[in-house]
């Protein structure tokens, strides 16, 4: 099969385009013959590298994948072949203590996708058939591998961890990512009102389309913490959404009221940030870490994108050839949403 893929860690110079040997599904598991992937941020860290990664090489990245089903293991029940499906790239043991308790996200012996283990910039790839669902007739592929990883990130970490409730304000840092967008959709769908920090104009009118009531853009106002308090009436926002954490954690220990709560998921602007505690304890603040979500989760969020409820956002497509381009347009951060790839 082909894929892209590589043999050491680097830049985008190390991806390679050939071919593989394509993988068997065995007992529990099935095949899926990919059409569409989504990028995001952990492709790029997983391809640099990091202390402690150890992976088996060549590694395929790629968390995201929309496609068919092409061959079942054994012990499946209840999917076929040529069945159109989307994967839930969280993949718990199915046999721990948290997988039998229904927080599979939790696992002893947890992966994501293309992180530890063969990802979606392949034509095929092999997951339990549990990580699968199907997919409904019209639904485009591209949108459904887009919006897998980020709607689950984001609900997983507004609703379920941050409990956000309607009649609250949720601040976002970020506006174009995918998560941040996933993000804005979920806590409006909540009930809540949603203020946004974006990095450029352009950025800010996308928050806006997607319900951003308030949209800060920082490249005029560096202060936003002060313009959160000004838009709140110098209350404060009841949780603050900031995945970007290195040089915006400080403003948003800032831009959160007193009993607030600040959730994250990630760092893309760096992982490590100094915290002013006089903040947090004088504040009374509770900083809310997750990773992705459960299995009955990815049901529940991927039946409202399905419902056009939740809408994921594309900014483009690139062939699976091209995906070194791809990563490195998705670098840049200019992109608006997500980037997704062509396969077959």
């Amino acid at each position: 099969m082909r894929s892209v893929h590589f043999h050491r860690h680097g830049g985008p110079e190390v991806l390679e385009y050939h071919d593989l040997p394509e993988p068997q599904p065995g007992p529990g598991q099935v095949l899926v013959r990919l059409k569409a992937a989504a990028l995001n941020r952990a492709d790029l860290w997983v391809r640099q590298g990091w202390p402690g990664l150890k992976l088996a090489l060549p590694h395929i990245p790629g968390a995201d994948g929309a496609g068919t089903i092409g061959a079942i293991g054994d012990g499946v029940e209840g999917l076929a072949e040529g069945q159109r499906v989307v994967i839930d790239p969280s993949i718990g043991c199915g046999r721990c203590e948290y997988c039998l308790a229904g927080q599979d996200n939790l696992c002893r012996d947890w992966h994501l996708l293309g992180e530890t283990i063969p990802g979606t910039y392949a034509e095929a790839v092999v997951v339990p058939a549990r990580n699968v669902l199907p997919l409904p007739e019209a639904f485009d592929e591209h949108a459904a591998a887009a919006a897998a990883l980020v709607f689950l990130t984001a609900w997983h970490s507004l609703v379920t961890r941050g409990r956000v409730q309607a009649g609250e304000t949720v601040l976002v840092v970020g506006a174009s990512g995918g998560v941040n967008t996933a993000a804005i959709q979920v806590a409006r769908l909540a009930g809540a009102r949603v203020l946004a920090v974006a990095s450029t104009p352009e950025k800010a009118k996308l928050a806006e389309t997607l319900g951003a009531e308030v949209v800060i853009d920082r490249s005029r106002d560096e202060n936003w913490a002060k313009a959160v308090y000004q838009a709140t009436d110098r209350r404060g926002a009841d949780v603050v959404v900031d995945n970007v954490i290195g040089g915006t954690l400080p403003h948003s220990l800032r831009a959160a009221r007193k009993g607030g709560r600040i959730l994250t998921v990630g760092n893309t602007g760096g992982p490590l940030v100094e915290i002013d505690n006089r903040y947090v304890f004088g504040k009374h603040l509770s900083i809310i870490g997750s990773t992705m979500g459960t299995l009955r989760e990815f049901a529940t969020v991927m039946g409202l994108v399905f419902e056009g409820r939740l809408r994921p956002v594309l900014d483009r497509t690139y062939p699976l050839s091209q995906a070194a381009a791809a990563q490195e347009f998705l670098a840049g951060g200019q992109q608006m949403g997500k980037i997704t790839l062509a396969i077959g």
